[in-house]
């Protein structure tokens, strides 16, 4: 499925078993001190599709993400949030009532919705299996339709784009801190009545709330598209820096491409949701693009853009020192990260003084199918208790250590590391994968990328409103102990 060229980073194969003859796992006769595992290891057989089915499949996936969007913007449904009581058509968008107005009844439309999310996830699959056998042009008319579509889209499920929207008007319109004051501190505002985290001061990097002041200066439909394209613009940015690096890499880039972009996580949940994280996955993405350059001043400057966006690509740094060799080239990359950084420093003082992003205040959020709950409620500690969090952090950092020792899988070891930070995350949201997701197609581990398809499909079968309602039905509520009721009740509290 995978190009298995030798590069640095060695083959991004997604094949189940051993390689063709000159990769890492191909069974290679050792001699006669070789161990009998080693001698007797029957290879498995790569499993793979031809082009025709992954049109099919490629075709499945933006034919789902066009129903979405069409019945999204038809009526309010639930697939919009507030909408019930409030949907304008400049945030229906264009095809708002092109195809008249069709609606469902609410356990229809759960169990349509929650079909359809499981259907994509077979045809993303399907795609990976047939990565090689595709065209180019296919894979790139694929990204370019899916990123229309879902731009046409309101946003899916979350009204995070609005709060994007509520913070910047905070400071850029009401000269209110958006670090030290909440939403709520403007519930006069338009963008009040679109929005949902009324108590919770921002959480995001300084440079994208700078970023986003100027949208407070915009009438409010105009701000919603101009945020809007610049997220979509910025998925077109991240997906063709993932071409890129598999192109310094000597690989492949199509099956790379597709593990990004055909992923359920990465077409209904980050693009439908229209989330800054690309904002983020961008410079984070070309800081490895750029070391894989040789540029490792630039990678210096680009990382640190991607840390004052969202502070979790932070995680990155260990890695790309570790791949920056000679000494000297990380010292261009400390230089330029600290090069960046001052400037980043100083307007962050200057627009918001000495009080920091907010990464503390959705402490004590939980999610009931986030990993820490699950394995609280497994070892009958009553779901993600702080004690569980504090002891998944060390962890953690203890695999940041480990896994720093192998120099030669940076990406993959910078691969694994973030998975294990989404996994750790109280607060689980399912497009958090797709900063997973480059690392995993461009890294050489094969199993990394089985872990983050094993994790995307839990990611689908736990988010899908479905879920909820099947275990509902038998009495189960992973949500029901204390931890949970009391993080239940500091989400409400936020949000009122």
């Amino acid at each position: 499925m995978f190009d298995e060229k030798t590069s640095p980073q060695g083959p991004p194969a997604l094949a189940t078993g051993a390689a063709a003859a000159g990769s890492p796992e191909a069974a290679i006769p050792l001699g006669p001190l070789a161990p009998a595992r080693e001698r007797f290891r029957i290879p498995s057989m790569r499993i793979e599709l031809g082009a025709r089915a992954g049109g099919v499949a490629l075709g499945s996936i933006v034919l789902g993400a066009l129903a979405v969007v069409v019945f999204a913007s038809a009526a309010p449904s639930s697939l919009v949030p507030h909408s019930g009581r409030l949907f304008p058509t400049w945030e229906a968008g264009p095809l708002g009532g092109l195809f008249g107005h069709p609606s469902l009844a609410p356990h229809a439309l759960t169990a349509l919705y929650s079909a359809l999310l499981v259907v994509m996830t077979i045809a993303y699959g399907a795609a990976l299996l047939a990565a090689r056998s595709v065209s180019r042009r296919a894979v790139l008319g694929f990204v370019l339709a899916v990123s229309l579509i879902m731009l046409a889209s309101p946003p899916l499920q979350l009204t995070d784009l609005f709060n994007y929207i509520g913070y910047a008007r905070l400071g850029g319109l009401h000269a209110l801190n958006p670090y030290s004051h909440v939403i709520d501190n403007e519930s006069w505002d338009p963008v009040f009545r679109f929005t949902t985290w009324h108590h919770l001061s921002s959480p995001y990097g300084p440079l994208f709330t700078a970023f986003s002041y100027p949208l407070a200066w915009l009438p409010l439909p105009l701000a919603y598209w101009t945020l809007k394209l610049a997220m979509v613009a910025s998925g077109l940015a991240f997906i063709w820096l993932v071409w890129r690096c598999a192109t310094l890499l000597e690989l492949d880039p199509r099956p790379a491409v597709l593990f990004v972009a055909a992923s359920p996580l990465y077409v209904f949940f980050a693009l439908g949701g229209f989330h800054n994280d690309f904002l983020m996955l961008v410079p984070s993405t070309a800081a490895i693009a750029l070391l894989l350059g040789h540029r490792d001043k630039a990678a210096g400057v680009s990382l640190a853009v991607a840390v004052s966006i969202k502070f979790s690509a932070i995680v990155l740094l260990p890695f790309l020192l570790l791949a920056a060799r000679p000494p000297a080239r990380r010292r261009r990359l400390l230089a330029g990260l600290a090069l960046a950084a001052v400037p980043l420093v100083a307007l962050s003082i200057a627009l918001f003084g000495l009080t920091p992003p907010n990464l503390s205040g959705q402490h004590g959020v939980v999610t009931g199918f986030s990993v820490p709950n699950l394995a609280g409620l497994a070892l009958g500690l009553g779901g993600s208790t702080t004690g569980l969090l504090r002891l998944i952090n060390v962890l953690l950092v203890a695999l940041v250590l480990m896994l720093m020792r192998r120099p030669r899988e940076w990406i993959a070891g910078a691969g694994w590391a973030t998975l294990a930070l989404v996994a750790s995350v109280a607060w689980l949201m399912p497009w958090y994968l797709v900063w997973v997701l480059p690392l995993a197609a461009l890294g050489r581990s094969a199993a990394l990328r089985r872990a983050t398809l094993a994790f995307t499909v839990f990611l689908v079968l736990t988010f899908i409103p479905e879920t909820s309602v099947l275990i509902g039905r038998y009495g189960l509520n992973p949500m029901s102990t204390a931890t949970g009721q009391a993080a239940l009740k500091l989400q409400e509290k936020l949000q009122k």
